[in-house]
């Protein structure tokens, strides 16, 4: 046998789907973190929804060919909703626990919502910022009402939102240190936090991935560990620091709650060294912890306040909300959009923002989210898949063992829409604040049903692990028996040759898998081939 013949050994352990078929994984997908921001992507996402697809696959088709591809979607087209459920193309029902990544707080096609849209549109839609227009004064004026804040800045997203805020921040410190030539102009953000992907915003967002593609990224931003006193206050001492970004509730960076001893202590260390704070509320605010902004269950208020998701129901708008001192230093010219503030979207902002703030909707988010977490708790407990379960109101995580991928594809293919958060271990629940106890029943029924596809997935590593070592053992073999390196070149080649097939599992998980398995490689090796090191590799 010569050696260029056994590097085209292809053949299978297992007869083809033989593996596949009877636990119905796809396991090149795993590394895709779908229905998420986690746009962590290793291999294309196979589809795994609609067996015959219909319209579903012409739409997928055409957005592969005419979408720049910067998302990895689920194979799902969605066509309508209504509450909290969606409907695909092909006439599929899902249960939505996503709310477009907690967006449509009133859930699909709220009626007052639609109204309020459907009025506004018939009047008027645009008028650029150079006009004055009802609608944004008094949005405004209900913002302030209901906040600490003085001053409301509109824009787009809550990524331009946090651009905003860091503009308004050192505007603020060049205008309160007008005799300085070097004003503060770092800023300070944590661990876990997401605050967008524009090029400010990106500064500020912790995950290296994220960030390393587009660097150099915006100087002068230290990452701290989130919660962590010490470090914080002796960084805003340094009297360097022109403002201090955090979320009262970490959304995307795994569904993690502040102290209120965190959030008082950068408070205090703000307030001493002249440092602004803010609160990235894009998430977790209006509402969704069960306040109006979740820093109000902590007793302590920010100086800048950024919103967005919820905030007009579905259509584009961020807010930055602001103190007096703040305002006064912001002129004419420092900042601005477009499409800001347009009449359309603050009237459908007005309408989210009157049935959000009433007092019996939020006690109704703060009983639904009880009642949500003390079912995950029940159902889940003892399951040895789930690290954790934790949350605030109607944002809640459930945290895993592993990925977390293969429970939201099984749950998209049961009719459940759930999201990833985290490093993609965690499932990040923040459905329609409207959602009803009969829909929290359902969606934890198959949640509890899906479970067991972690178990396969276990499984399935255990199978491939296994079938690695013998395409290993196989390949060391014979390239041992025809002389073509000695033994211990023929395992590492072997190893190499192995590997050209995926495997899906990560070392540093399934540690212990890799291990059992390879000491009996060796040994095996050991004991029948005759082994001899040698310093070279000699080709026969």
């Amino acid at each position: 046998m010569s050696c260029s013949s056994l590097f085209s050994l292809k053949t299978p352990l297992f007869p083809s789907g033989a593996v596949n078929r009877s636990i119905n994984l796809r396991p090149n997908s795993y590394f895709v973190t779908r229905a998420s921001l986690n746009l962590d992507v290793h291999s294309d996402p196979k589809p795994l929804l609609n067996e015959n697809p219909k319209k579903s696959s012409q739409v997928i088709a055409d957005e592969k060919k005419f979408v720049v591809g910067s998302y990895a979607r689920a194979p799902v087209v969605l066509a309508s909703g209504k509450g909290c459920k969606v409907y695909d193309v092909d006439g599929q029902e899902y249960l939505d626990l996503t709310s477009g990544i907690a967006v449509n707080a009133l859930g699909h096609a709220d009626p007052d919502w639609v109204r309020a849209v459907t009025e506004q549109a018939n009047v008027l839609t645009h008028v650029s910022n150079i006009y004055y227009s009802v609608p944004q004064v008094e949005l405004a004026k209900r913002l302030v009402a209901c906040s600490f804040a003085d001053r409301v800045f509109f824009s787009n997203s809550g990524t331009e939102a946090n651009e905003a805020a860091i503009k308004f921040s050192r505007k603020f410190q060049r205008y309160s240190h007008p005799d300085e030539t070097h004003p503060p102009t770092e800023f300070i953000a944590f661990t876990n936090c997401f605050h967008g992907r524009t090029m400010g915003a990106l500064a500020l967002t912790s995950k290296e991935n994220y960030r390393s593609p587009f660097e150099p990224v915006m100087p002068g931003v230290t990452f701290l560990e989130y919660g962590n006193i010490q470090a914080a206050t002796e960084m805003i001492q340094s009297e360097k620091i022109a403002a201090v970004f955090v979320e009262p509730i970490q959304g995307e960076g795994g569904i993690y709650s502040a102290t209120k001893e965190f959030l008082q202590s950068l408070r205090t260390a703000c307030d001493n060294a002249g440092s602004l704070l803010v609160f990235d509320e894009v998430q977790c605010g209006l509402g969704r912890s069960g306040h109006l902004w979740a820093h109000e269950a902590y007793g302590v208020y920010p100086d800048i306040m950024t919103l967005a998701k919820p905030l007009a129901g579905g259509l584009p708008i961020g807010a930055v909300l602001v103190t007096e001192k703040v305002a006064c230093a912001i002129n004419f010219g420092d900042h601005g959009s477009t499409f800001a503030g347009s009449p359309l979207v603050c009237s459908a902002a007005i309408a989210v923002l009157d049935k959000i703030s009433s007092p019996d909707f939020l006690a109704s988010i703060s009983e639904k989210g009880r009642y949500f977490e003390e079912l995950l708790v029940k159902k889940l407990g003892g399951n040895s898949h789930v690290r954790d379960v934790r949350g605030s109101g109607l944002i809640i995580g459930i945290e895993l063992e592993t990925s977390a991928s293969p429970l939201v594809d099984a749950c998209q293919r049961s009719g459940l829409l759930i999201l990833t958060a985290g490093k993609g271990n965690v499932v990040r629940i923040v459905p329609p604040l409207i959602i009803s106890t009969h829909e929290i029943d359902r969606a934890v029924e198959i949640l509890v049903d899906c479970m067991p596809v972690l178990d396969q997935l276990l499984s399935m590593a255990l199978v491939r692990v296994w079938a690695w070592c013998f395409r290993c053992f196989r390949t060391a073999s014979s390239l041992v028996g025809a002389g073509c390196v000695p033994a211990w070149g023929g395992f590492v080649v072997g190893a190499g040759v192995s590997c050209s097939r995926p495997v899906f599992v990560r070392p540093v998980a399934f540690a212990g898998i890799y291990l059992a398995p390879g000491l009996v490689l060796v040994v095996f090796l050991f004991a029948h081939c005759r082994i001899e090191v040698v310093a070279s590799v000699g080709v026969g």
